[in-house]
């Protein structure tokens, strides 16, 4: 299937890309992060990031379907 994917923040950084289209086999965000971090070097899930499928939060376990987008973000701090 055919997903697009966008990063925020240091996983943006780390990319070096805010969007990429991505053909995959990945049936869930928790998949399609493991095969975004193989292609991108430094990339990795922390147990506080978040996911989004198509702009709603999600879980790491949502299904996928094809043409959605899903978008990650990093732990936040601040203060």
């Amino acid at each position: 299937m055919n997903l697009t994917v966008r990063y925020f923040a240091a996983f943006r950084e780390i990319t070096g890309v805010e969007t990429e289209a991505v053909e995959t086999g990945a049936s869930s965000p928790s998949a399609l992060f493991a095969e975004c971090a193989a292609r991108h070097d430094g990339l990795q899930k922390y147990t506080s990031s978040m996911v989004a499928v198509n702009d709603e939060m999600a879980d790491w376990d949502s299904r996928l379907s094809d043409g959605d987008e899903v978008l990650f973000f990093p732990p936040v701090a601040g203060g």
